[in-house]
C-alpha cells in the first residue's frame, strides 16, 4: 500500500499538499483514517485493560486521589501485550503514509494510549526525539484521536517549523499543569497552535516537532488517543526503553544510543496536585 492509495473517505491517504506541510511544518493530519467502528473497538478494548487491573512495566492504575492520572495512566508499549493494539501499531494504512513521509521502509518503535480523564494534567511543550534519540534522522509519530479532540479537553498543540531545529534543553516544567517534567518554550518568533480532530484522524509528526497539550478542563470528557512512534530502516540506534519491529511484526534489534528516556519523565509524586 502506497499513500496514495484510496482511505475510508474515498480520497488518497496522502494527498500532495499533506506530504508538503509535512516537509515545510513539521506536521500533518490524515482525516478518517480509523474508521468509527475501528475506534470503537479500540476504546472497548483499553476499557476492558483498565478494569482488568495493573500490568507491571506497562501501566499500574492507583487509587483515585486529586490526580486523576493516578487511576487512569497511560498504558506503555501496549502492542506487547494486546493483539488488537499490535495490529493498530502495524496497520497498512500507517505503514503507507510514513513510508512516504520518512522516504524509505519503517519500523515501529513504541505504541502508547492515553486516557486523559477530565481534570487530567497536560503535557508541557517537547520534542519526541529527546527521549527516542534516533541516530541518525528522527523518529515519526501517528497519534491517532479516539475522541472529540479539541481546546477544552487538552488536545494537542504544535510549533511549525521547530522540526528542522536542533534537539532543545528542556527547561523544568509547570507541575500543576503537565505530568512530565521537561519544557521546551518556543523559540522567537514561532508559537504553539491547537490541531483540533475527530475519532479516526491520525496527526503525523517530525520527531523534532516541539508539541505537547494542556490540561483536560471538562468535567465529562475523556481524551484518548492512540500513539505510534516509528522510525526509518536506516536508523542505526535507538533509546533503551524502544523495541523495534519490522511492519511485519519481526524483532528488528538496534544498538542502543546514550541519553534516552521514556517518552515523557513523569514527576514523582508527593502527595496529590
Amino acid at each position: 500500500m502506497t499513500a496514495t492509495d484510496i482511505g475510508a473517505t474515498g480520497a488518497p491517504i496522502l494527498p500532495e499538499t499533506g506530504l508538503r506541510q509535512f516537509q515545510e511544518q513539521g506536521f500533518t493530519v490524515v482525516r478518517a483514517l480509523f474508521g468509527p467502528v475501528e475506534i470503537d473497538r479500540l476504546c472497548e478494548r483499553f476499557a476492558a485493560l483498565h478494569a482488568a487491573g495493573p500490568v507491571p512495566g506497562h501501566f499500574e492504575p492507583r487509587p483515585a486521589d486529586a490526580d486523576p492520572l493516578r487511576a487512569y495512566p497511560r498504558v506503555m508499549h501496549p502492542h506487547e501485550i494486546d493483539e488488537l493494539s499490535l495490529r493498530v501499531l502495524l496497520d497498512p494504512r500507517l505503514r503507507g503514509v510514513l513510508e512516504v513521509l520518512l522516504g524509505e521502509e519503517v519500523l515501529a518503535a513504541q505504541s502508547m494510549f492515553y486516557f486523559k480523564p477530565p481534570g487530567a494534567r497536560g503535557q508541557a511543550l517537547h520534542q519526541d526525539n529527546f527521549y527516542l534519540r534516533v541516530e541518525p534522522g528522527t523518529c515519526v509519530a501517528a497519534w491517532i484521536a479516539c475522541d472529540v479532540i479539541d481546546r477544552d479537553n487538552g488536545g494537542l498543540e504544535v510549533v511549525p517549523g521547530t522540526h528542522a531545529m536542533d534537539l532543545f534543553c528542556p527547561e523544568p516544567a509547570d507541575a500543576e499543569m503537565s505530568f512530565a517534567r521537561e519544557y521546551v518554550p518556543p523559540p522567537p518568533g514561532l508559537e504553539a497552535v491547537p490541531v483540533d480532530m475527530r475519532p479516526g484522524d491520525v496527526l503525523f509528526f517530525n520527531g523534532s516537532l516541539v508539541h505537547g497539550s494542556q490540561p483536560n478542563r471538562t468535567a465529562d470528557r475523556f481524551r484518548r488517543s492512540f500513539i505510534g512512534h516509528y522510525v526509518g530502516r536506516s536508523a542505526e540506534r535507538i533509546g533503551v526503553h524502544y523495541r523495534t519491529l519490522t511492519m511485519s511484526g519481526d524483532r528488528v534489534a538496534l544498538p542502543e544510543s546514550e541519553g534516552s528516556g521514556p517518552c515523557g519523565t513523569e514527576f514523582e509524586r508527593h502527595g496529590p496536585h
